[in-house]
């Protein structure tokens, strides 16, 4: 099974969704490695950078399930190999 290291970043815009992000975080645990999150209260939102190590399918689940929810953008940059 081949996996791919890459970053993903999150920014959350409405608060309503935070809890959600951090439980989908906590369920992908597996395939986290470090992550960062950073509260930008002048602009009202948050952005989050995860490191992940997994392979594309479990990757993409994660960067799917996210980006389907409301005032969550999502973008992920992985390895080649």
């Amino acid at each position: 099974m081949n996996t791919r290291i890459g970053v993903v970043a999150i920014i959350i815009e409405e608060k309503e969704s935070v809890e959600i992000v951090n439980k989908l975080l906590s369920n992908y645990g597996n395939i986290i490695v470090g992550r960062m999150g950073v509260p930008y209260k002048e602009k009202n939102l948050s952005v989050i950078s995860v490191i992940v190590d997994g392979t594309t399918d479990e990757i993409g689940a994660l960067t799917g399930k996210l980006g389907r929810l409301s005032g969550v953008s999502v973008k992920s940059a992985l390895t080649q190999k």
